[in-house]
């Protein structure tokens, strides 16, 4: 790096951290700095909006802190016209902080139907190869606490178990990479706070107030929820008491993983050992739930009430043979064969 660009990196390096001299600023920084604890590279997730706005500045004062780099980046869905733009606004905005933010595209037919849902597989997908390309472990995303609320009751009107309500965690792992959300204890007032401080900016994404998408249409029950009195940090204590509950059957979920099956042609295949669907109902659904996942290399499990369907017929078929989730299930007596399709 030339000296006049060192020069500059310093100045904007001095700018960022005088931000932190806002008492309410400085306050939001130290949580997240307690709530992430990360001492290596790592991905930042960026879509413009107030919180991972928020998420870069923070992410950003870290690695100054920390002396650990970072990479930004943002998914160009290109699901509206100005998406482009719009990658483009943010990059520029971005870089007068010394956030350099690089732009991912989603190539190939769009989808007309269940797109957020789709969108966010994708953007998932990008984010992680691109983390194996640079051979880092961690990416960053800015789910919080808002996200949570409206995460417990979508699955609500999904009819999700317990571990579906209580599925977004601090840290989750896919294809041995970390999707970290050191944001999930903030309020979303504060990240807004926060992104007009800094940035005096943030993009408003239309579809956020779209009522023919689901998620709006629980945040828009929540904020009437509030009016009526709905105390937010009751609601998180349930969340974490379920939480908790949730973490007893994840224990005899793993150890019915460890004991009870056998992986062939390089984990491949797997053979599911009659003791496998001796446990309880809960934990036979997710361990099987687990390998179809793990076999099929799919991020998101199969539907409940398919897989719930597959248990019932190894329960009460001698043999059969079907699919699910990019496997092929086998049964023949007493053994279950599961194996990418």
């Amino acid at each position: 790096m030339s000296l006049k660009n060192l020069n500059v990196s310093s100045k904007t390096h001095k700018l960022l951290l005088n931000k932190l001299k806002d008492k309410k600023i400085y306050q939001i920084y130290k949580k997240f700095e307690n709530s992430l604890n990360l001492n290596e590279d790592f991905i930042v997730a960026v879509s413009g909006g107030p919180d991972s706005l928020a998420l870069s500045f923070l992410a950003k004062i870290y690695s100054i802190k920390k002396s650990i780099n970072i990479k930004f980046f943002i998914i160009d869905h290109k699901l509206r016209e100005c998406s482009t733009l719009e990658a483009k606004h943010v990059q520029k905005k971005l870089k007068k902080f010394s956030i350099n933010l690089n732009i991912l595209n989603w190539k190939g037919k769009k989808p007309k139907n269940n797109i957020q849902s789709i969108a966010r597989d994708k953007r998932y997908k990008l984010l992680i190869n691109t983390a194996k390309k640079l051979k880092l472990k961690n990416i960053l995303v800015g789910h919080h606490l808002d996200d949570l609320f409206e995460n417990f009751f979508i699955r609500i009107l999904r009819g999700s178990g317990l571990n579906g309500l209580v599925s977004l965690d601090q840290k989750t792992q896919y294809e041995k990479i970390n999707l970290i959300r050191p944001l999930l204890n903030f309020d979303k007032k504060d990240l807004i706070y926060l992104s007009e401080y800094v940035f005096g900016w943030y993009i408003k994404d239309p579809s956020n107030i779209d009522d023919k998408f689901k998620r709006v249409k629980v945040r828009n029950l929540l904020k009437q929820l509030e009016l009526e009195g709905l105390d937010k940090n009751k609601f998180l204590l349930t969340i974490k008491n379920l939480k908790s509950s949730n973490e007893t059957i994840k224990f005899y979920t793993k150890k019915n993983l460890l004991e009870n099956i056998t992986f062939l042609e390089k984990k491949r295949s797997v053979i599911l050992k009659d003791a496998f669907f001796k446990n309880s109902a809960e934990v036979v659904f997710r361990s099987f739930s687990e390998v179809i996942k793990f076999v099929g290399k799919k991020y998101y499990p199969s539907r409940g009430k398919k897989i719930e369907n597959i248990i019932k017929l190894i329960n009460s078929k001698p043999a059969f043979k079907t699919t699910l989730g990019g496997c092929l299930i086998k049964k023949i007596s007493l053994t279950v064969i599961v194996s990418k399709e």
